[in-house]
């Protein structure tokens, strides 16, 4: 499983203590020093079964000076892929990807049923 992440993010500090006192393995990867390709959010979104505006982190300080809210509307898919992979800081997180699942975010009751059913 992948955990993509921001360290000093504190929802995903908070989600990574979640899986550690759960003892769930995963694979650390820094969102920002290791930006997620096109090809891989193509491939997680469509596996989310989520529309892809639920990935980008809309209370981020970088999407708001992009004014974001206002500019994806008009914008293909494929643009707002293309803005979602040029900076990790755009994409909400944490991130988990595993063999049949996606989760955006950190809602405590939806990974119960994902990790612990």
């Amino acid at each position: 499983m992948l955990f993509n992440e921001y360290p000093k993010c504190s929802t995903c500090q908070k989600a990574k203590k979640w899986l550690d006192s759960h003892k769930i393995e995963y694979d650390d990867r820094h969102i920002v020093e290791n930006n997620p390709t096109k090809e891989e959010l193509k491939l997680w979104i469509a596996k989310s079964n989520k529309p892809i505006k639920k990935f980008f982190n809309t209370s981020g300080m970088l999407y708001r000076e992009m004014e974001l809210k206002d500019k994806l509307p008009q914008m293909t898919e494929d643009e707002q892929l293309d803005w979602l992979s040029s900076n990790g800081m755009l994409v909400k997180r944490p991130l988990v990807v595993g063999e049949n699942f996606v989760l955006v975010g950190f809602k405590e009751r939806e990974w119960e049923e994902t990790f612990l059913k």
